[in-house]
């Protein structure tokens, strides 16, 4: 972060537990998600972290991936009630991704759901106020629910060598955790929920710590554990994860979108008795089809800085937007996630942008990107 630049920190906007370890471990910089720290950088190039993300292991503070838990006798139905997603067999100790959606179908949040059992489930939410709108469908339902943020801190381990270092603390019990599923592990007399999952593609863990004390002693012991691995610390990667095309709540999507405009079709399950927000209205949009989609673009660019959604047009006609973007060193060009209207993402034409007053040509394509 440049020196002239600081976040001023306060009660509203909460550090982690995390935060003095990060600091003293080079963090450059932070964005704020869920009113807290995100680690955003650290000490080395884009490229530079990138390629160690691809190639060792990291542990990311990502503390403000926050807890709602939802628990009591109707807690099923609240949370089926908040997303277009089938939960009626569900399965206890497993995750599922989850569209949470308003009245009209529109995009209110993207988490991981975890069951617990029937009355006790935790959604893991991305970057939006999910507490508030659990509370007025539950008083509006007359639900018999409690609806609080514990005091969860998630630390990721991520890489492909994060199983590697972490049979080293857990065991070998640690290499049965299958993908999606979560359990308690053990570590100094503390129990520690971790689930296989994280927002990379290169595979590892969440660790939902619920003990400050514990979770910090396990924090030291990774990175001391990790030497020989080259282990660093980290943060969820922007070139990664449009690589990957893992979506970004607030960035690549929002509540003016629903999901069968975010690709999230095989989550949207609507021939089924199953009641939830915005059913009626997602029925009317697949039958009568999307008029714009998420899209992968190309464009022949060495750099690129996406502050704000920038047009993308055929001779005069806007033809959508691109929302996340950055250059990529495995395709050597500026890749990015965009919104594209219809017919376009049909016909996966060339486009043109302008860029700092200079105009560019790009291709639209799938994602994720091949």
């Amino acid at each position: 972060m440049p020196s002239n630049q600081f976040v001023a920190k306060s009660r509203r906007l909460r550090s982690t537990i995390y935060s003095s370890r990060i600091e003293n471990q080079g963090v450059t910089s932070y964005t704020i998600y869920n009113h807290m720290l995100l680690p955003a950088g650290f000490e080395g190039s884009l490229e530079e972290t990138y390629n160690h993300l691809k190639n060792h292991v990291q542990i990311w503070d990502v503390a403000a991936e926050r807890q709602i838990e939802i628990k009591g006798k109707d807690a099923y139905q609240l949370v089926q009630l908040m997303t277009c997603r089938d939960l009626s067999k569900a399965k206890e100790g497993k995750c599922y991704y989850c569209p949470i959606i308003d009245e009209n179908g529109g995009m209110i949040n993207d988490p991981v759901v975890l069951k617990f059992n029937n009355e006790k489930w935790w959604i893991s939410i991305a970057d939006s106020d999910v507490m508030l709108f659990a509370k007025g469908l539950a008083l509006g339902k007359n639900f018999e629910v409690s609806i609080t943020e514990p005091d969860v801190n998630i630390m990721a381990v991520q890489g492909p060598k994060a199983f590697d270092l972490l049979e080293r603390v857990f065991g070998k019990e640690i290499l049965k955790l299958k993908f999606y599923n979560f359990k308690y592990f053990n570590f100094k007399n503390a129990k520690h929920l971790i689930a296989r999952s994280g927002w990379s593609k290169q595979g590892g863990v969440e660790i939902y710590v619920e003990n400050t004390k514990s979770g910090l002693e396990l924090y030291d012991l990774l990175f001391e554990e990790g030497k020989e691995l080259n282990v660093k610390p980290g943060c969820p990667h922007l070139i990664e994860r449009i690589e990957g095309a893992l979506l970004s709540y607030g960035n690549d999507m929002d509540i003016n979108d629903n999901p069968l405009e975010c690709g999230l079709d095989k989550f949207v399950h609507l021939e089924n008795d199953i009641d939830f927000l915005g059913k009626e209205k997602l029925i009317k949009i697949k039958e009568n089809g999307i008029n714009k989609k998420l899209m992968g673009v190309k464009i022949n660019l060495d750099k690129i800085n996406l502050r704000s959604a920038i047009h993308l047009t055929i001779g005069d006609k806007i033809i959508g937007e691109i929302r996340s973007a950055v250059f990529s060193p495995t395709f050597k060009m500026v890749i990015g996630i965009a919104m594209i209207n219809k017919p376009y993402f049909l016909s996966k034409d060339q486009f043109d942008i302008v860029i700092e007053n200079r105009k560019y040509k790009g291709e639209i394509c799938d994602i994720p990107f091949v």
